[in-house]
Parts: C-alpha cells; structure tokens; sequence
C-alpha cells in the first residue's frame, strides 16, 4: 500500500493523472468585436469575422503579457503589391517618437513574410499566397523563436532576450496598405 501511494504522489507531481492536462489554445480574437485588444496609433475594425487594420501606423496590442507561447494566425494583405504589416512579440514598450517598438517583429513586408529582423537565420523561404489567407505559428520559449509559414518549418533563432512582454499587430497602412487577421490563438507554454 505504501508503495502505492509513493507511486501515486510521484505521479502527481509529474501532472500525469491530477486532472491536469496540456495547455490548450485559447482565442485572442473572437471573431466578433476588438474586446482584449487596445488599439494604438491606428484604426481597426471587425469585418467578416476578422481584424481589418484600416489607417494608420501603430498597433493592435493584446491585452496582457505573454512569456512562453505558441501563437496562431492568419493573415491576407489586400494591397496589390508593396504590403508591409508585420506581429510583434515579448516588447514592454514603444519608444517616444517612434509608431511601433524596435523589436522583435514577424515581418509581413513584401518579399520578407515571416523574416524577423536581428537574427541571420531568420529568413523564411517558404512561399506565401499574394492575395490569399496565410498561416503562421510562431513559438517562443525561453530565448529561442521558431515559425512555422503555412504549416512548414521556416526558421528557428535563439537570442530573444525579453523574457514576456506584449503580442499586437502591426499598422503600417499609409506604405504598406490594409491588412486582414483572424484565428489569432494563443497557447501559453509552462515555464522551462
């Protein structure tokens, strides 16, 4: 009996039969309204089931910081050519004078879907569709950064040096045109 029940607090404490279970994904963005999102510099609506960014340079910032996570989303640009859009991670601030923060950034420029600058091997090759829904999955834990463009591995970084901070979408709309979002999901990790 009393081995048992060693057995029984061991497996408690690894998680494995306590009622816990893996994290699951939850929705940022519900489809419906711009509740848990505060929106800075810019204009956006909800349109169709997803975030139309309007006008402006600025963010679409998530309420609450995230640390480790893998987040979801899908995006479209509706400029015919020179798109620039791009998601920010793990930044606590925006710089004065300055629309967006200095890093770190998931790039949805034309010709650089899913680069993040700052890091040599963050250069996505995956192909994305020029006037069609794109999606992304990028993962962060502890200080490396990893994306996935439309369900293919595209890079993997180490050297992410916040270790939380805020998750927003970003407004470039002047240059870079509107851009569409949904399915934005987020599945915080358990710390290492």
């Amino acid at each position: 009996m009393k081995a048992i029940r060693i057995g029984l607090m061991a497996l408690a404490c690894l998680g494995v039969g306590g009622g816990q279970s893996a994290a699951e994904p939850v929705a940022l963005f519900d489809g419906k309204s711009l509740d848990g999102w505060d929106v800075i510099g810019c204009e956006a609506v909800v349109q169709d089931g997803a975030i139309l960014v309007k006008d402006g340079n600025g963010l679409i910032q998530a309420k609450g910081a995230f640390a480790d996570f893998v987040l979801e989303y899908e995006w479209k640009a509706l400029a015919a050519d020179m798109w620039d859009s791009g998601v920010y991670f793990r930044y606590d601030e925006v710089p004065e004078g300055r629309p967006w923060p200095k890093k770190y950034q998931v790039n949805l420029r034309k010709g650089m879907e899913g680069n993040i600058d700052g890091f040599p091997d963050g250069k996505s090759t995956v192909p994305t569709k020029a006037g069609d829904w794109n999606k992304f999955e990028l993962t962060v834990k502890g200080k490396t950064a990893s994306l996935k463009v439309n369900g293919q591995d595209a890079w993997r970084v180490d050297g992410i040096e916040k270790p939380s901070g805020f998750i927003a979408l970003q407004a470039e709309v002047p240059k870079g045109g509107q851009f569409l979002f949904r399915n934005i999901r987020v599945t915080r990790l358990p710390a290492p």
